[in-house]
């Protein structure tokens, strides 16, 4: 299964949820992102079926390995993107919105590279 970007935008909040200690429902996620239940819980059912959460009897949901991949991924370029985009003048809510869309659409390389560049500049 191919995850779309609202498929990592939900890995995402679940694991920001996960790492703040609390343990996560679907209401968490609907909430935190602001969408509706059913909205999430159809994603939850998708993503269930492409292994990347699992979800137990009360609801709760983990990230399984391959899920927890995506979101570390799609958070660290999160981070860093908005991050980038602050040091270069860029409103930090503005930075923050735009590297949400960026983060879903730049390529390994392009990040890696631009990862790379800001090391150099440390």
């Amino acid at each position: 299964m191919v995850l779309q970007e609202s498929g990592e935008m939900y890995l995402e909040t679940i694991l920001v949820l996960s790492e703040n200690g609390a343990s996560v429902r679907s209401i968490d996620v609907a909430e935190h992102m602001n969408y509706s239940k059913p909205s999430v819980s159809r994603a939850m059912g998708l993503l269930r079926q492409g292994g990347y959460i699992v979800m137990d009897k009360s609801g709760y949901i983990t990230l399984t390995e391959s899920g927890k991949q995506v979101a570390e991924t799609i958070y660290e370029r999160h981070v860093i993107l908005s991050e980038f985009l602050k040091k270069i003048g860029v409103d930090p809510v503005t930075a923050t919105n735009d590297a949400c869309k960026i983060e879903h659409a730049i390529s390994a390389e392009s990040f890696t590279a631009l990862k790379d560049f800001l090391k150099d500049l440390a």
